[in-house]
């Protein structure tokens, strides 16, 4: 089996456009939250979501290419394309065909579908966009990305919900692990800020009906969380195999060590509350990796912000952990910015590794009552340097699906 590393990282989230802006924010605790602005919901319970602010599509995708995407795929495209130049990375006729990409979305085009309904049923079918299927189909975000970059190997979308992302580098790492690619192209995207979407979460009590500013409202593992937050954005990875990116001098971020993947088989929505499904997950990334769980240093919880959730992955870990629970630093990055749905595996993964890399652990924000039940290091209220050799990323999803991505800092 080839060792799996990171060679490139590439986002685009509420807290900035590309990895530097996001980085920033992030070890200065600054929330990526505020007002919607797309669209008039003060006639909504749910007035607040991580919207990506600053985001200018012409600097990423031409002009006439623009109307044939919904937002979702120009992210995708903004976050690939960083992330390959990033890792200095040509795609020829010689590679190719072992360069793939495969992306999360757990959603997809759901503006898209918004905008061409309302077309259909206010001037007929000739109102319809030619381009609308292909604009808001889940596998365009992989697929344009192929086009774009001339990527001629595997092209997958995964669509796990809130997992989507994470499962998409899992996959990927196990196919250059085995031989089957050279390099992937691993992440995921969603931009589903939208009445509909909005309406949905909110009825079946998933989102936040905080009152108070909007930046305090994402508030994992706090006795005074309310659900999450909904955001959008992307984040991708390129993971080569160690030996090519070697041989090319290409920059080496981190390894990927490990990745284990489970189903609840429990409950559409919420997790068994011992957190059983998500155990799995976290022992089979140790055991591919042949880590003992007192070898992890740092994790980047899912910790969403609800009820159920927080609690449940809190105990999933001191089962896991045992009593290297207590010494373990868990960070919640949601608390800056949001919930990104198929996008959050992807990017926390990004966060993850740069946690490694310049060996700080990412804060958990609006940690100021903490919930007697959630009773670790949750990393609260500001940055902090430390020692980190492995990392953990932790994304659990809707249906009952969950992953665990395990790294290695760069030797």
């Amino acid at each position: 089996m080839r060792r799996v590393v990171v060679t490139g990282l590439g986002m685009v989230t509420p807290l900035g456009v590309g990895v530097p802006a996001n980085w920033e924010a992030l070890r200065a605790g600054r929330s990526g939250i505020g007002p919607i602005t797309r669209f008039d919901a003060d006639g909504t319970p749910w007035r607040i979501a991580g919207e990506v602010r600053g985001f200018r599509a012409e600097d990423w995708v031409a002009p006439r290419e623009q109307g044939r995407m919904d937002l979702f795929i120009l992210y995708a495209l903004a976050a690939a394309t960083e992330a390959v130049r990033d890792a200095r990375l040509t795609v020829d006729e010689t590679i190719a065909d072992r360069v793939g990409v495969v992306m999360g979305v757990g959603i997809g085009g759901l503006p898209g579908i918004e905008r061409n309904h309302e077309a259909l049923t206010t001037g007929g079918p000739r109102k319809v966009s030619p381009f609308f299927i292909p604009a808001v189909i889940g596998n365009l975000a992989p697929g344009q990305i192929a086009i774009h970059v001339g990527a001629r190997g595997v092209n997958l979308a995964t669509t796990t919900a809130c997992a989507s992302g994470a499962h998409a580098i899992g996959e990927a790492f196990e196919m250059i692990r085995a031989g089957r690619q050279d390099v992937v192209l691993a992440g995921g995207a969603e931009a589903v800020i939208t009445p509909t979407a909005l309406a949905g979460f909110g009825v079946m009590r998933a989102l936040t009906r905080w009152d108070g500013p909007p930046e305090t409202a994402s508030r994992p593992f706090d006795a005074r969380r309310s659900g999450f937050v909904l955001a959008e954005g992307a984040g991708v990875l390129v993971l080569e195999a160690e030996e090519i990116a070697r041989r090319r001098g290409a920059p080496v971020y981190a390894e990927v060590i490990g990745y284990g993947a489970s189903a609840d088989a429990h409950h559409i929505t919420q997790p068994p509350a011992d957190g059983l499904g998500a155990q799995r997950a976290m022992r089979a990334a140790l055991a591919e990796a042949a880590v003992s769980p007192d070898a992890v240093e740092h994790v980047n919880a899912h910790g969403t912000s609800t009820k159920q959730g927080d609690v449940a992955e809190t105990r999933a870990l001191h089962a896991v952990f045992g009593v290297h629970a207590r010494r373990l630093a868990v960070s919640a990055t949601k608390s800056m910015t949001g919930h990104l749905l198929g996008a959050a595996g992807a990017v926390e993964a990004i966060y993850t590794v740069l946690a490694l890399r310049e060996q700080v652990l990412p804060p958990t924000i609006n940690l100021e009552e903490p919930d007697p039940e959630c009773d670790l290091d949750y990393v609260a209220g500001r940055a902090r340097p430390a020692r980190l050799s492995r990392a953990l990323s932790n994304s659990f999803g809707f249906g009952g699906t969950n992953a665990a991505l395990l790294f290695a800092r760069a030797a």
